[in-house]
């Protein structure tokens, strides 16, 4: 058991949760929580921590067996008094279960690939394009509404926030494991890439030409979000198909970032 709050281990973990450039350096990430844990892929997962006194509370359950499972891989399994925990945690009320993981990693191959395969079965491939996105939540939220609308991958500007960072990975409440992503350093390759493969490309931007609801998906779509403050860049916009909006009441003149990506992405899902 560990009940120090100064030993090494703690320290890295501690820096894996504040900083990007350690995860990346580590090609590893933090996943917190009971949800979490049970969700992640066991052959992911390098180390695993405890605070004393879950393993044997019905909080933890079921998932006993895959804490053995790890451990019998190799896995390193440690428990730690709950003082270590809540410096381990990135969150104000932490359930006591933490795991160091490996990082994923996706090709643009690999997701072209799948959208060919996709559409062969009478399936609509169907992407998200984030251009700078800078709020992990939004980020989460986007990613776990692209895998419950069916999305074959999220690709993103090298501008656009840390997919590892803490609140990004407690917003997608799992998905991250599943929706396969890709950084790129601009926008401009893959949509030549995706208009290659018979893929529209449309831009959600204030000068929409049309509905959004308007439009045939049937062919396959990407859907390009750009920045919370700052919309899309010009350049970007016009690599698009088409701009599109969605239209609004009141006073408002957008929708947040994770919002709009969640409606567009839906929309297309409806005509799947």
């Amino acid at each position: 058991m560990i009940t120090g709050t100064s030993g090494s281990r703690v320290k890295k973990i501690v820096q894996l949760q504040q900083k990007s450039r350690a995860r990346n350096e580590e090609k590893v990430f933090v996943a917190e929580g009971i949800k979490m844990f049970e969700e992640a892929p066991p052959e992911l997962i390098q180390e695993l921590y405890i605070e004393e006194g879950l393993y044997d509370s019905e909080r933890l359950g079921p998932l006993r067996d895959k804490v053995e499972r790890c451990r019998q891989q190799g896995c390193f399994v440690e428990t730690v008094t709950g003082e270590v925990f809540l410096k381990l945690s990135d969150t104000k009320t932490p359930q006591g279960i933490l795991c160091v993981m490996g990082q994923q990693s996706y090709s643009k191959e690999q997701m072209l690939s799948q959208a060919r395969e996709k559409r062969k079965r009478g399936g609509i491939p169907l992407f998200l394009l984030l251009e700078d996105i800078q709020d992990p939540g939004n980020l989460g939220t986007m990613i776990r509404t692209a895998e419950g609308a069916g999305a074959d991958g999220i690709i993103m500007t090298r501008g656009c926030v840390d997919i590892y960072h803490p609140k990004t990975i407690r917003s997608t409440m799992g998905s991250l494991y599943r929706m396969p992503f890709l950084y790129v350093a601009d926008l401009k390759e893959i949509i030549a890439r995706l208009k290659e493969n018979r893929i529209k490309v449309y831009a959600a931007h204030l000068k929409g030409e049309r509905l959004y609801h308007e439009i045939d998906y049937s062919e396959g779509c990407a859907f390009l979000i750009g920045n919370e403050g700052n919309g899309l860049r010009q350049e970007t916009a016009d690599l698009a198909d088409c701009y599109l909006k969605i239209p609004m009441q009141g006073k408002l003149e957008s929708l947040n970032a994770a919002v709009a990506a969640a409606i567009l992405m839906y929309q297309a899902g409806v005509k799947r």
